[in-house]
């Protein structure tokens, strides 16, 4: 970690590795999903140690808080020690995985799927009661 003072926020979500570009990190605070000690905030602002940052990686909510500041993109072992998650967002977080786990298979809840080729057979023989595949066609020959 280098002893930098202050830090624009797209370059620090970067660098601690929750965004896996610049451009996305960027593209995430102009969407209002990054706060900045409770302030929506543009990408350049200024970062300093102790700021607390609120965050949405997909359905995941994060709060953390700033320990450092680093020049570079490093690997994950030293980006974590970039922040702190806040004991509240650990538990928020913990809740919503289980939540999702325990949460029942989307697809168990549908009744009947797409029809298969056998249904739509079934389906065009029951529409189209006595009519059959000659009789639909006006270029038919006539004996």
């Amino acid at each position: 970690m280098n002893t930098l003072e202050t830090m624009r926020l797209d370059k620090w979500l970067w660098c601690a590795r929750f965004y896996k570009t610049r451009s996305l990190a960027t593209e995430e605070i102009g969407k209002g999903r990054v706060t900045v000690n409770g302030q929506l905030t543009k990408p350049a602002r200024d970062l300093r140690c102790g700021d607390t940052v609120a965050l949405r990686q997909g359905p995941v909510a994060r709060t953390v808080r700033v320990l450092g500041l680093s020049g570079a993109r490093g690997p994950a072992p030293v980006a974590q020690q970039l922040y702190e998650e806040t004991p509240d967002s650990i538990a928020a977080r913990e809740k919503a995985a289980e939540l999702r786990r325990l949460a029942p298979e989307p697809a168990a809840t549908l009744q009947e799927g797409r029809p298969t080729k056998r249904d739509r057979r079934e389906l065009d023989k029951v529409s189209n009661k006595g009519s059959d595949w000659g009789s639909r066609w006006s270029a038919s020959i006539d004996e």
